[in-house]
């Protein structure tokens, strides 16, 4: 069995995503609801969030920003823009 530590950064994001959405809404009345949440948090966390590390801009947009000036490095089959 692996441990927390075999993966720090999905067990951080997973942290920041119990801390922030799921217990301050609990009781959640349906997984629909959760689903929907979810979806609305993830776009926050990548489109909205403003990320220090990145300047103060949401990680989705320092992502388009790298990829403008390193276009031979984009993922086969993903537009950023």
């Amino acid at each position: 069995m692996g441990s927390s530590y075999d993966n720090a950064l999905a067990e951080t994001i997973n942290g920041l995503y119990k801390t922030e959405l799921i217990k301050p809404r609990s009781p959640w009345r349906s997984v629909e609801q959760v689903e929907f949440a979810t979806a609305e948090w993830v776009d926050w966390f990548n489109h909205r969030r403003l990320y220090r590390y990145c300047g103060d801009i949401p990680p989705a947009e320092m992502e388009s920003a790298y990829y403008a000036q390193h276009p031979a490095q984009q993922p086969t089959g993903l537009s950023h823009q």
